[in-house]
């Protein structure tokens, strides 16, 4: 994931402190702790053959790297579907493959495909978007929310377009929105009328931490359920990564204090070769702070023998 890398020599610099909780954020979490809120910490994609040897046996092959992705990890934020729109078939497969090999409440959360979100920038994709649909449902009970990401020119020109296509999707399809063209967040007016939409559409905002758009950080809660995708800068900086992971589980921990009732929390990193010791650290601070009891991550060989 490219989107708000920055030069290795700039991490140092910048200041990764989480902003105050937005305006929506209070009005949305308004109740008392959830009885059993649910944790869901997972990676991007499981064709990494980086991970042979450290969570995947030596020998698997391509074609069963999601058989081994789901014994170690509960979900898994589906960019795979982004590229083209899936057929039924091959989500039937995937659905198959997590039916056989986990035991986690493993659920898919797909990013819905650019035909949709960036060739028709939401107009006139109906077709597409049924199509998008109908493939999906064939998750079953492994189907989790859908994320829209809207491309990075996709500006508040647009805010009656992302509406309509809102408005029309069924009422019962988990959805959160991510927007990256800055002025989105950068005027007030925008801003506040952005998540007020959002919540009253029940619909979620993906909060991206990334290191060179902190404005993606913003904090805004329209629903009382999170889509969070966290972008590590890799080895070199891993105490910064862990220490922006300690200070995500201390404001998460305030969120269920005020009746957060779902965390999807999904790791990426520029070079993906240790994102399961990102994952596994975060599991590991989720289920000591925040009673999350998400199993951890059963490493082949030792983590500080990986590199």
């Amino acid at each position: 994931m490219d989107f708000g890398k920055v030069p290795g020599e700039q991490v140092a610099s910048i200041n990764f402190k989480l902003p105050e909780d937005g305006a929506q954020t209070i009005k949305t979490l308004t109740g008392k702790p959830a009885e059993n809120p649910a944790f869901y910490i997972g990676c991007a994609k499981w064709g990494r053959k980086e991970w042979l040897n450290m969570i995947y046996p030596l020998k698997t092959k391509e074609v069963n790297f999601l058989d081994e992705y789901v014994k170690h990890f509960n979900s898994i934020e589906l960019n795979a579907v982004f590229y083209s729109i899936p057929n039924a078939e091959l989500i039937r497969k995937w659905r198959i493959k997590a039916e056989e090999n986990s035991n986690n409440g493993f659920v898919f959360c797909p990013k819905f495909s650019r035909t949709i979100s960036h060739i028709k920038r939401l107009k006139d994709a109906e077709v597409p978007t049924d199509l998008y649909l109908s493939s999906i449902t064939e998750f079953g009970k492994f189907l989790g929310p859908c994320f829209l990401q809207l491309g990075d020119n996709f500006t508040p020109n647009n805010f009656e377009v992302l509406e309509t296509y809102l408005k029309h999707l069924p009422v019962d399809l988990k959805v959160f929105v991510e927007l990256r063209h800055e002025s989105w967040f950068a005027d007030p007016a925008i801003r506040s009328r952005l998540f007020e939409m959002l919540a009253r559409l029940e619909k979620g905002a993906v909060i991206t931490d990334a290191s060179g758009r902190r404005d993606c950080v913003h904090m805004e809660l329209t629903i009382p359920e999170i889509f969070i995708r966290f972008v590590g800068n890799g080895k070199e900086y891993q105490a910064s990564d862990f220490a922006r992971i300690d200070e995500w589980t201390a404001r998460i921990k305030e969120w269920l204090d005020k009746g957060l009732e779902k965390v999807y929390f999904f790791l990426h990193q520029h070079d993906e070769k240790d994102t399961p010791i990102l994952a596994n650290y975060t599991i590991q601070q989720f289920n000591k702070y925040l009673g999350s009891r998400v199993p951890e991550i059963q490493f082949i060989v030792k983590t500080g023998e990986l590199f």
